[in-house]
């Protein structure tokens, strides 16, 4: 990945120009085959949902990100990668790329109504989380599920693997590409989850949780047969981020088709 061609792009600075943002993902959905459906609002911004069928039996995946306003890597990493054509015929894409616009803007981890969005899906109250609820409803089950975050006190990259189906794992193949950009964070004990080589697998049974994250709802509500949240250091400078996510995005994909497709 050329990494200059990211920092000479004003959109990728900080602070994040949120409209420029969302105006580059409706211009480059359809240019790439996806519909885009605007299924709510927060505040003067609209939440997108972008869809690209594909013809015959082809895996459903679905990639989501910028619901920590404080992450901004997440959001820019999914522009950058429909921008350039990464989401190919060979599965039926479905991504929600911009799930907290003013806490984007804000570089605030919450919504405006300070809201921790990624802990709100149990029982969805907050605009957001009920808006985002309704678009998934409309769409099929998923076979893999990614989830896009950032971690301030991450040492290197780590990832969250659900598997409850014990399908091929995606998780070595994923540590290996971002090494190039990326430390392992290799604490024992991340984000106060047991955690192995970079690598957390937590109990996905939703029953001990009194709170539910994005990817919970994914894997109760959508029966996710595979499920990653990828975690980037945000000490790293913005372009590295980036680039570690791409890498890890692309390794994901990859490992994936090469046991499901």
């Amino acid at each position: 990945m050329q990494t200059t061609s990211i920092v000479k792009d004003s959109l990728y600075q900080i602070p994040l120009d949120v409209s420029g943002l969302i105006e580059r993902y409706k211009h480059a959905a359809p240019k790439h085959g996806f519909s885009l459906e605007i299924f709510g609002h927060q505040g003067a911004y609209p939440l997108i949902g972008l869809r690209k069928r594909s013809t015959g039996v082809k895996p459903r995946i679905y990639l989501s990100s910028g619901i920590h306003g404080d992450e901004p890597a997440s959001a820019l990493t999914l522009l950058y990668l429909l921008e350039r054509g990464f989401f190919d015929s060979k599965a039926g894409w479905f991504l929600c790329p911009v799930l907290n616009p003013e806490g984007l803007k804000l570089g605030t981890r919450e919504s405006p109504n300070k809201a921790d969005l990624n802990r709100a899906y149990k029982i969805p109250s907050e605009p957001e989380t009920k808006a985002h609820v309704n678009w998934l409803k409309r769409q099929p089950n998923f076979n893999l599920s990614i989830c896009l975050h950032e971690d301030w006190e991450a040492k290197g990259f780590y990832l969250y693997e659900y598997n409850p189906y014990k399908r091929p794992s995606l998780a070595t193949p994923i540590l290996d590409a971002v090494k190039v950009h990326s430390p392992i964070d290799l604490s024992p004990l991340i984000d106060d989850a047991e955690a192995k080589g970079g690598i957390i697998r937590p109990d996905p049974n939703p029953e001990i949780r009194e709170l539910w994250a994005e990817s919970i709802y994914l894997l109760t509500k959508h029966h996710v047969e595979l499920h990653y949240t990828l975690e980037t250091a945000s000490g790293l400078a913005l372009e590295l981020r980036i680039a570690t996510m791409e890498a890890a995005i692309r390794a994901s994909i990859a490992a994936f088709k090469s046991v499901h497709v």
